[in-house]
């Protein structure tokens, strides 16, 4: 602890414990703060003299102006860092690759050490290989070990070799819904150097954007990079701006029929339209208290969707209760309420509001049944316009798209029970394209733009919630009870976030009910949100690739970017889990769920939504009666231990590990190789060349995707090269342990257009180091412009790297030779992981874009005023020539801090060199 120069060290007696604590309210003017800063506060506070934090810092954030734009640096030292696989195993890489670089220049390899508690969950490995059959679960399971061998031996050996670093194995749950449910502390403890034991907020940043759904527990945290969670595990403190806060005052209370993905869905249509990248947004106001727990983490799981860094609920009775639900220890929990009381973090419905920067406002009561899609998770749908808006969307993707009359027989070829449910003269216009379709089973139906062929309840955002996990559960028994089933085109899975849906399923006796449509278990895992949905029937998918059929996805998760839940699928759409099975249930995105009845029942009779939905009084008496603590400390008892086949991996040993030259799943990282003790000047950039010029809305998906390995392409070429048969190729998330696979899938996303190849889509550019510059893989043109010495640049339009916080999207472009990226705008983490790996961020001057520049992208561009960052200080700007073309772009390195990170090449070899100087 730090010698405290405000005198805010204080003791906190809890029952028979006492605890030191840093007072908040010892700094003037921390009381009208909003929560979210008070956390910020007390970290400086209690981290003063320890990371470069003075008193200045304090009293800054402290006289806090909330009209002010960020202007001001501060040091933030998370708790605990938290991770998932695909993006923790390149992290474990590093830090065994750092641990040789520590080794080789002289120092003790057993520094490079978690120096706070470091947790990882294995969930994004699982694949929907197997479905709709009671035993896909256990064959799934076995599909993940037999492709993830390597993985989870390199991750077991980092559990034995790295000190506060512990892994929790596959098949338990989804990261987030294990770090609400078990892992978050809340209030953390640890011992001070003079033995007392300190108390102080639970703050957690994560290798997985949607890190932000602790915030419904009043966790601050958020996703970084993994090579940003690297440095903070290894005690480097993050830098950043002290943000602007955004109060959203909630009041009303939600209508019947509406769901908290409903509810989510509005807060990010309305926080995407107001602005909020870079931001914090804060809930508040009556209706807050009636927001349940699991409603505020499927909220705060959002936040990467709005843009926020972090949309925050304050401690209250609510947390309270969920935490004792949760099987969290008495002791424990009654250290958190009166920590928050004592440090003004506990939500006071009487306190005075609180002063925010911005303001918006909804009523709960407004908020009507919805859907989003189909390729941004900001782009609601009221669920009445769903047919009319899909009807209109389809024609990006079908040029011949009919919508003026009906196809007389094609309207009769339907078998009645497998019809589309708004397939009649009497429900208008179709598009006409009727493909007939027979299954191994034996099964045949007629296959048609639009049809449903994956209805997903996945992802982290729902399904850690009981109130739309049961709902989907009744509304499956009522179609059940009225005779309906799942259309047979339909691929249905579910993938619980953790084991204790199972258990409130089971004891509801609801699972049958699923079971019986087809929604059986698949996994404990991401699935389909992270693009592990699996093949399609071979027989479909075929089908829809000879057909250029416009078929679609429907999921409870979080994220529907182009080219990533399915390669086959074009249309990809948001919903709650009830609606997700009552698109099973139809089997298509062409039907007015209001209006047009699902199917016909057993009855004869047609039977619509409202038929079958479930009252809200029934989905809150089965929460109550379905749920108690017991399930939570039995399912988490031995979180770590795992099964006999999670133990019986053999593993090496010793503080190095051992790479096998032959492994195409991990390979020692080349980002230390001839690293020299200091760090060279930076230098301008002269005659670089654009490797990629593309438009808005670009994701972290685009730039490195996580889903299949597409035959053909640089990286399948690489597999095959070493022995790697087709069907074990895997997916791009489960081989980011492998650089030399994530290079060559770097811009290699089946639905990337890069505007300088036009007519291409997927990881194609234009190779300028030969004549006419032809057609190239992104891949090939850079091993190409790296052998001739050229630089190369991105051009970018606006939000650039929205999505996942996937560091593999800032490695794999620096390691394809890209020096800077010119970009209308970024979302905030994407920005920070280019800087994290020597990559300058470029912002086109206010009003400019590529082609109001005139820029096609064939230009030769010369950067200067870079070398400025030598002398200590970051330009505003600097200059950019391409051939005849010269403007100033903007310098996105926000702060000191990460200026430092640049002129070393990056974060990891900042902290490498800070490591050794200090020993």
């Amino acid at each position: 602890m730090s010698a405290n120069s405000f005198g805010s060290r204080d003791t906190l007696r809890v029952g028979d414990a006492a605890y030191e604590i840093y007072r908040l309210d010892a700094v003037e003017g921390s009381a009208r703060l909003p929560y979210s800063l008070k956390i910020l506060l007390e970290n400086l506070l209690r981290t003063e003299d320890g990371a470069n934090i003075t008193a200045d810092h304090i009293r800054a954030l402290g006289g806090w102006d909330p009209a002010a734009a960020p202007s001001v640096e501060i040091q933030f030292t998370p708790a605990r860092v938290i991770m998932q696989d695909f993006t923790g195993v390149p992290c474990v890489v590093d830090l065994a690759t750092m641990r040789e670089a520590v080794r080789d220049l002289g120092g003790d390899a057993a520094r490079i050490n978690p120096l706070a508690p470091a947790e990882l969950v294995i969930d994004h490995s699982v694949i929907v290989d197997f479905f709709g059959h009671p035993d896909s679960f256990r064959r799934n399971v076995e599909r993940e070990y037999e492709r993830n061998r390597e993985r989870y031996q390199f991750l077991r050996w980092g559990q034995t070799a790295f000190d506060e670093f512990k892994v929790v194995p596959p098949g338990t749950g989804i990261v987030h819904q294990v770090n609400i449910e078990h892992l978050a502390r809340v209030v953390m403890t640890r011992p001070s150097a003079d033995g007392t034991l300190a108390a102080y907020p639970d703050t957690c940043v994560g290798t997985d954007s949607h890190t932000t759904m602790e915030n419904g527990i009043g966790v601050l945290g958020w996703g970084v990079g993994g090579i940003e969670a690297e440095a903070a595990m290894l005690g480097q403190p993050i830098s950043m701006l002290i943000p602007r806060v955004v109060g959203f005052k909630l009041t009303g209370q939600l209508p019947a029929g509406a769901t908290a993905t409903d509810l989510v869905l509005t807060v990010t249509e309305m926080l995407r339209k107001h602005g909020v990248v870079g931001k914090f947004v804060e809930f508040y106001g009556d209706g807050v208290s009636s927001v349940p727990l699991a409603n505020r983490a499927t909220i705060g799981n959002m936040s990467p969707e709005f843009g926020s860094t972090c949309a925050i609920f304050p401690i209250d009775g609510q947390t309270i209760d969920y935490l004792r639900l949760t099987g969290r220890p008495e002791e424990q929990i009654a250290l958190v309420e009166a920590y928050a009381k004592t440090q003004g973090l506990w939500l006071d419905p009487d306190a005075p509001e609180t002063v925010f920067s911005e303001y918006l406002e909804l009523d709960l009561s407004t908020v009507v049944p919805s859907i989003a899609g189909p390729k941004r998770p900001q782009d609601r749908i009221a669920l009445s316009a769903a047919k009319e808006t899909w009807r209109r969307d389809v024609r990006e993707h079908v040029a011949d798209f009919d919508d003026d009359g009906v196809d007389e027989a094609s309207a009769e070829s339907f078998p009645a029970s497998d019809a589309p449910a708004s397939n009649s003269r009497a429900n208008g216009a179709r598009p006409h394209k009727k493909v007939p379709v027979t299954l191994a089973d034996g099964r045949s139906f007629e296959l048609d733009h639009g049809v449903v062929t994956i209805a997903a309840i996945t992802s982290c955002t729902n399904t850690s919630n009981p109130y739309v996990m049961l709902g989907a559960a009744l509304l499956a028994r009522n179609a059940v009870d009225k005779g309906l089933t799942s259309k047979p085109w339909v691929k249905t899975s579910l993938a619980p976030g953790s084991q204790v849906v199972t258990g409130y399923f089971e004891r509801s006796g609801l699972q049958p009910y699923l079971d019986k449509i087809g929604f059986n278990l698949v996994g404990y895992g991401c699935t389909t949100c992270i693009g592990n949905s699996g093949p399609l029937p071979e027989e479909i998918s075929e089908a829809v690739q000879a057909n250029d059929l416009a078929v679609t996805a429907v999921l409870s998760g979080n994220r529907n970017f182009e080219g990533r839940i399915n390669p086959d699928v074009k249309m990809n759409y948001l919903a709650s889990p009830p609606l997700v099975v009552a698109y099973a249930l139809a089997g298509t995105m062409d039907v007015d769920l209001d209006n047009e009845p699902l199917g016909t029942g057993s009855d004869g009779e047609p039977v619509y939504l409202r038929d079958i939905w479930p009252a809200p009084a029934e989905v809150a008496e089965i929460v109550g009666s379905s749920i108690d603590r017991e399930m939570f400390t039995r399912d988490y008892a031995d979180v770590f231990k795992g099964d006999d086949t999670w133990r019986s991996l053999p593993i090496p040993t010793g503080n190095t590990f051992d790479w096998d030259p032959a492994s195409t799943y991990v390979r020692k990282a080349p980002y230390f190789d001839g690293m020299p003790e200091k760090p060279e000047p930076v230098t301008d950039i002269a005659a670089a060349r654009v490797l990629v010029k593309v438009g808005d809305s670009v994701t972290t998906d685009h730039i490195s995707p996580a889903g299949s390995i597409k035959a053909g392409t640089p990286a399948a070429e690489y597999l095959r090269s070493n022995g790697v048969e087709v069907r074990d190729f895997n997916s791009y998330g489960s081989r980011r342990g492998n650089h030399e696979v994530m290079i060559r899938g770097t811009f290699a996303n089946i639905r990337l257009r890069n505007q300088i190849a036009p007519g291409t889509e997927g990881g194609y550019t234009r190779d300028f180091t030969q004549d006419g510059g032809p057609v190239s893989f992104i891949y090939d043109a850079s091993v190409n412009y790296q052998a001739a010495g050229t630089p190369l640049v991105v051009l970018a339009g606006k939000e650039y790297g929205s999505g996942s916080s996937r560091d593999w999207a800032a490695k794999g472009t620096a390691l394809l030779g890209v020096r800077a990226v010119i970009a209308e705008s970024y979302e905030r983490i994407h920005r920070s992981n280019l800087i994290g790996m020597g990559v300058l961020p470029l912002q086109f001057p206010e009003g400019e874009t590529a082609a109001s520049l005139g820029l096609t992208g064939e230009e030769v561009f010369d950067i200067t005023g870079v070398e400025e960052l030598n002398s200590g200080t970051t330009p505003a700007t600097v200059t950019v020539r391409a051939g005849d073309v010269e403007f100033q772009a903007v310098v996105r390195i926000d702060t000191p801090g990460e200026a430092d990170y640049y002129r070393h090449g990056g974060i990891m070899q900042y902290v490498l060199r800070s490591l050794l100087s200090r020993s």
